[in-house]
C-alpha cells in the first residue's frame, strides 16, 4: 500500500527525498535506483510503459512510497489507486534543473556502455535504458530534450498540472533544501534530530549507479559515523 506519491521529475532532489522518507518509516521507497538495483522490477515497468493494464499493487509490491521516474510519470494513476496517499511535488529552479538533468541522467542514458552479449549487467542496463528512452526522453519530452526551451516548458507544465489537480490538503510543493520541517508537517510525523540527507552532491550518477549495482546503499549523512 503506497502512502506517499512523489510527483516531481528526476533531478529535483528525489534521491534525497527517498532516503528521508525511508528514515521516517515510509519505506521502502521506490526510485529509479530501485530498478537499477533490482532487475526483476524492470519487466513490471516495461508493461506499464507499453500501455498495458497493470495492477499497481503488483508493480509497487513491497513499497510504501515512490519518488522520481518512472513513478512520477504516473502520478494521476497512482492517486486514483491510492486516494489516501500524500503527494509531494519536488521542485527546483527550472534552469538549474535542466542543466543538472542534461549533464547527468541524460548523458548517462546516452552512453553505449559495453557489449551486452558479454556482460549480464551491461545487458540489464541497456534494457533499462530502452525503457527510460520510451518513458522519459521520447514519451515525456517528445524526443526533444536537447531543446532547452522545450524541456523546461515540459517541466513547468508538469509542475503546474500537479498543483492544479491535487487537492491542497494532499499536496506538498517542496524543495529539499527546506529540510525536515515542511516534510514532516505534511506527513504528520515528528522531526528527526539527524541532519536531512542530501544525496548526489559528491558523487556522479555513474558512481551512484555502480554503488547500487554492487548492492550498496546510497551514501547519506544519516549513516553512523
Amino acid at each position: 500500500m503506497v502512502d506517499v506519491i512523489g510527483a516531481g521529475f528526476g533531478r529535483t532532489g528525489t534521491a534525497s527525498l527517498k532516503v528521508a522518507l525511508e528514515h521516517l518509516g515510509l519505506g521502502p521507497c521506490h526510485h529509479m535506483f530501485e530498478v537499477v538495483g533490482h532487475p526483476e522490477l524492470l519487466p513490471r515497468w516495461e508493461r506499464v510503459v507499453a500501455g498495458e493494464n497493470v495492477d499497481w499493487d503488483e508493480v509497487l509490491d513491497g513499497y510504501r512510497s515512490t519518488v522520481d521516474w518512472p513513478g512520477c510519470a504516473y502520478w494521476r494513476e497512482l492517486m486514483e489507486t491510492y486516494p489516501h496517499a500524500k503527494v509531494i511535488l519536488t521542485v527546483r529552479d527550472p534552469e538549474r534543473w535542466y542543466d543538472s538533468a542534461y549533464n547527468t541522467i541524460y548523458q548517462f542514458a546516452a552512453e553505449a556502455g559495453g557489449d551486452p552479449q558479454e556482460d549480464d549487467v551491461v545487458a540489464g542496463l541497456q534494457r533499462m535504458r530502452s525503457m527510460v528512452e520510451k518513458l522519459i526522453w521520447e514519451g515525456t519530452f517528445d524526443g526533444r530534450f536537447e531543446d532547452r526551451a522545450h524541456a523546461i516548458g515540459v517541466f513547468a507544465a508538469h509542475n503546474a498540472a500537479v498543483q492544479r489537480s491535487v487537492p491542497s490538503s494532499c499536496l506538498l510543493v517542496y524543495q529539499v533544501d527546506q529540510g525536515w520541517q515542511p516534510l514532516c508537517a505534511h506527513l504528520g510525523v515528528g522531526v528527526p534530530a539527524e541532519p536531512f540527507p542530501h544525496i548526489n552532491q559528491g558523487q556522479s550518477i555513474r558512481d551512484l549507479v555502480q554503488t547500487v549495482l554492487a548492492g550498496g546503499r546510497l551514501p547519506t549523512p544519516l549513516d553512523p559515523r
